[in-house]
């Protein structure tokens, strides 16, 4: 089979100093600290001795938890923290938590732990530069551009020909611009353990290398110790599975689901190449999958290939320590040589190391983080998607206050461990999402790119009749949701994906219209049901919520649940159907957290259980301004559907055909709608009364686009998109929803008087924000500026299109209240990948404000 002219050098450069390599480049020698006796206890056991492992050591002693000790089945950094590549760059996310993360490691490896300890971490702040050779890309890196410089990242966008000065040998006539971060770099990750593990000691903590952690030992669903290997035991208070890419066997023997997978990753040392200066930056380039860096005399080429592979996907060996995985050559050269075609001197000199080893990813490329649901101080953070390196110290310090306070002090929405699925965790699951996520590593992340691998795992019943209506449909936390509907004749499909509008964009309008001036059938079976039901089950639900949930049968009511220190926790609906049944409906997104919450009140609570009913019913929305007429017609004299007798927020038992369904008047999109809860196994029985009688009133199926652009329009608010942890009930204008006066209170209620006390009108407040300009999309990220300065960024976002502009949710930080004179008093702009547009803000509903609409 042909091969070009370079990969063909490459191949005979490898295979004519094979044997040079096992005798010139071998694993760092790591030398295992002096045995040391185990203690009988510790409050804190931290299992894995990788850099994460270290780092939470290094803070939990750090800030004053010296009982700590740490174990590591063989030496520290001997599974896949010595090999990684070491790089510390801030570009290339819009979190926050993700930046802030990032932003402490380079600090903490930079600036502080060399003069702690005395040991170097070889930190190297030589600078990145990020590549955008396609026009798409230039506005990916735009929009991270602006949200690093939000958040304190120095970002300079730079000419092709800047980019050839900082690195002369480079190949730049494809390069259209570089974003150069001047204050990023490279460390050596083995100093860098080090230095953790030595300010650890420093620090009062312990580290005992060479002795395997078999088993977690618990009692009553909470943690008491760690079994090792050789039978001994150490009782402790709290134990931390930092075990890298053995996380998810190491979590099974406890029941903790953590789906995480080892993939091959590669990167290639040359030798030595004239004329290259060692403190050059390092570079990233995705469109060629490729970082490369100096390293030595020569260059380190590293790749994140878009079809990877999988490694050992039944179980990782224990006995694996400073190994290697024998590299395919086959599978691999063509990306290699698209990758050293950025610096073509690369091809002119020996080949030092070809090297493969593992690391792990996520299926959504996110850690897992944080307690496990289900067993007390069980605590996690693997799954760091090749970036552990950088996210080290953050990371250790984010675990370590979680641990310390009892919450965190950082947004973990989107990497709390609670959001994991026993069903990822499968074989195939991870065998064939693993792939997909190291490749997605250097993909331009658009925002409507759907997952394509384990797909059609969890579907709604009526999943075969959507299809055949035209449904695209995307993952939804696992579930297979419909996201828009093709008309007759035409494929449901993204196509082209870009940063603009795609072609199923008048689709989505159309449905969007059906909304706001029809009737529509929208499928919501993936959303998260709990039934709870019991003698105490109204007074747990009650004490957990801030609204009165535990009034009138037949009922259903919006609510929150909170922390003690009253941050938000939950955002959903608990319908009263009895004195001792109540269902409770959170996202999909939520379930983890919802389950886990609702079990864990449950065993404190004498006379109330908790029944995971998600696949138990169907959930279909009918909405519109023609939905009651639709339904009366359904339901027929069973209902009276008129507003007098089936009011806002009332629930009944209603027979459609032979099914009986719980139906709540309720919405989610801001117009007068019901909800309509059906055992799954008579959902196509009343799914197809439902879409008979619906051809006389216009019924049009709508999919998730629009429940996007819908709820937005009316600033609804979803808990982990818009809201999160750290956000406080009045800084997202839901104080509505606590009733402070029922017996009993609520989690949470000191802390939102003494806030409400304490500023009247919150100086951080969630507003909504609507670009003027009808052309502009806005997605995540966008940053939101008053008079010119940057006061907050977009959370989510969507197109309004009855509004006539892209619209979306913002928390904007003052340093005074953020009141109507603040709103509109001001000149409001978005910047969108570099451009500004004129906006407009809101603390009210830009659509329909005084909800005449729903309650019609």
């Amino acid at each position: 089979e042909y091969m070009g002219t370079r990969l063909m050098f490459l191949a005979r450069s490898l295979a004519r100093q094979a044997a040079r390599l096992s005798s010139t480049w071998a694993p760092p020698v790591v030398a295992a600290a002096a045995p040391t006796a185990l203690p009988d206890s510790a409050r804190v056991v931290v299992v894995g001795g990788g850099i994460i492992g270290t780092s939470i050591a290094y803070h939990l002693a750090k800030a004053g938890w010296r009982d700590v000790l740490l174990l590591e089945k063989s030496v520290l950094t001997s599974a896949t923290t010595w090999h990684a590549a070491g790089l510390i760059g801030c570009f290339g996310t819009l979190s926050e938590t993700s930046i802030d993360i990032r932003k402490y490691s380079v600090d903490l490896y930079t600036n502080v732990l060399e003069k702690e300890t005395g040991q170097a971490t070889g930190a190297k702040r030589v600078g990145f530069i990020e590549l955008a050779t396609e026009p798409d890309r230039l506005l990916e890196y735009r929009r991270y551009a602006a949200f690093s410089r939000r958040h304190g990242v120095e970002v300079h966008e730079i000419s092709p020909q800047e980019v050839l000065k900082l690195f002369p040998l480079a190949k730049v006539d494809d390069v259209i611009a570089g974003f150069y971060l001047p204050g990023d770099g490279r460390v050596n990750p083995v100093d860098v353990t080090m230095a953790l593990a030595k300010g650890a000691r420093m620090y009062g903590a312990r580290i005992v290398e060479n002795v395997a952690v078999d088993d977690v030992l618990t009692e009553g669903g909470r943690v008491t110790g760690v079994k090792t290997a050789d039978g001994a035991t150490v009782r402790a208070e709290y134990v931390v599975n930092a075990t890298g890419m053995y996380a998810r066997q190491f979590g099974a023997k406890s029941g903790v689901v953590i789906p995480n997978q080892a993939a091959e990753h590669y990167y290639l040392i040359t030798d030595a190449i004239p004329g290259l200066n060692p403190d050059w930056p390092v570079i990233e380039d995705p469109s060629s999958h490729t970082y490369i860096r100096p390293e030595g005399a020569g260059l380190m080429v590293g790749l994140f290939e878009p079809v990877a592979a999988p490694w050992n996907v039944k179980e990782i060996p224990r006995e694996f320590s400073f190994g290697e995985i024998q590299p395919d050559w086959e599978r691999m050269g063509p990306f290699l040589e698209k990758a050293m075609s950025r610096v073509p001197k690369t091809f002119e000199v020996g080949v030092k190391k070809f090297f493969c080893g593992p690391e792990s990813f996520t299926p959504d490329l996110a850690p897992y983080v944080g307690e496990a649901p289900d067993l007390r101080n069980y605590f996690v953070c693997a799954g760091l998607n090749s970036i552990g390196i950088l996210s080290g110290g953050g990371i250790g310090r984010l675990v370590a206050n979680w641990i310390t306070k009892g919450r965190p002090d950082a947004d973990v929405t989107a990497m709390n461990v609670v959001r994991a699925q026993k069903f990822q965790a499968t074989p195939e699951y991870r065998a064939t999402r693993a792939v997909e996520s190291l490749g997605l590593v250097y993909h331009c992340h658009y925002p409507t790119y759907q997952r394509e691998t384990a797909r059609g795992v969890k579907k709604s019943p009526i999943y075969d009749r959507l299809a055949g209506r035209g449904a695209f449909f995307k993952d939804v936390s696992g579930w297979e949701g419909a996201d828009f509907y093709a008309p007759a004749g035409v494929k449901p499909e993204l196509g082209p994906l870009s940063w603009g509008r795609h072609t199923w964009f008048p689709y989505w309008a159309a449905e969007h219209a059906a909304v706001r001036n029809g009737v529509i059938v929208m499928d919501m079976s993936f959303m998260s049901k709990f039934m709870v039901q019991g003698k105490t089950a109204g007074a747990m639900l009650n004490r957990m919520s801030t609204a009165n949930v535990d009034g009138d049968d037949g009922v259903i009511t919006y609510t929150q649940w909170l922390s003690d220190d009253g941050r938000m926790q939950a955002d959903l609906t608990v319908t009263k159907l009895a004195a001792d049944k109540f269902l409770v409906i959170g996202t999909d997104n939520m379930a983890g957290q919802v389950g886990a919450m609702l079990r864990r009140a449950a065993s404190e609570s004498p006379h109330a259980f908790v029944t995971d009913v998600s696949s138990g019913y169907a959930q279909l929305n009918v909405q519109g301004p023609r939905s009651r007429a639709l339904l009366q017609e359904l339901v027929g004299e069973h209902c009276d559907f008129s507003s007098a007798a089936f009011p806002f927020r009332a629930v009944r038992e209603v027979p459609i055909g032979c099914a009986p369904v719980y139906c709540a008047r309720i919405t989610y999109l801001g117009e007068l709608g019901y909800e309509l809860y059906i055992p799954s196994e008579t959902a196509l029985h009343v799914y197809d009364r439902l879409v008979a009688t619906g051809e006389r009133h216009g019924l049009v199926h709508a999919g998730l686009k629009a429940l996007a652009s819908c709820r937005m329009e009316k600033g609804y608010r979803d808990y982990g998109h818009d809201m999160d942890n750290t956000d406080a009930l009045a800084e997202v204008g839901l104080a509505f929803t606590a009733d402070f006066a029922k017996p009993g209170g609520f989690v949470g209620k000191d802390a939102v008087l003494a806030a409400k006390a304490a500023q009247p009108i919150p100086h951080k407040r969630l507003l909504q924000v609507l670009v003027t300009d009808p052309q502009p999309l806005m997605f995540h990220g966008e940053i939101v500026l008053r008079n010119g300065k940057p006061v907050g960024d977009i959370r989510a976002a969507s197109y309004g299109h009855t509004l006539g502009g892209a619209v979306g949710l913002a928390m904007i930080e003052a340093s005074g209240p953020v009141n109507k004179k603040y709103m509109d008093d001001a000149k409001w702009e978005v910047d969108i990948a570099g451009v500004r547009y004129p906006a407009r803000v809101s603390a009210r509903p830009l659509y329909d404000p005084e909800n005449l609409r729903i309650k019609a």
